[in-house]
């Protein structure tokens, strides 16, 4: 929900900006393919921010399970704090994103 949140918050600024400056009479053909391509990466960024720490701290959990024979324990441990590190980090980077915006 956070993320959704988050991308949509950084596509609506994107778009403010490109009409600001597409009403102060740049071109608008290569500024639009401009941002639309920074908000494709800009989703990317954010989609790798949640999907590798989730992976690895599963893929942890569930190799700690299978060692210590405590089948679903340390899985969930591994996914609860990829979903803290995720937030913290996605959390940065839309605080950078918006600083640059400015």
């Amino acid at each position: 929900m956070i993320v959704y949140k988050c991308r949509l918050l950084c596509i609506i600024k994107l778009k403010m900006k490109k009409t600001e400056k597409a009403a102060k009479g740049e071109p608008r053909l290569g500024r639009e393919k401009s941002v639309f391509w920074q908000a494709v990466s800009l989703t990317f960024k954010f989609g790798y921010t949640i999907t590798i720490p989730l992976v690895a701290l599963a893929l942890g959990g569930r190799f700690l399970d299978k060692k210590f024979d405590s089948s679903p324990l340390l899985l969930l441990v591994g996914i609860v704090l990829s979903l803290i590190v995720s937030s913290t980090v996605l959390l940065v980077k839309v605080k950078k994103v918006m600083e640059e915006m400015k």
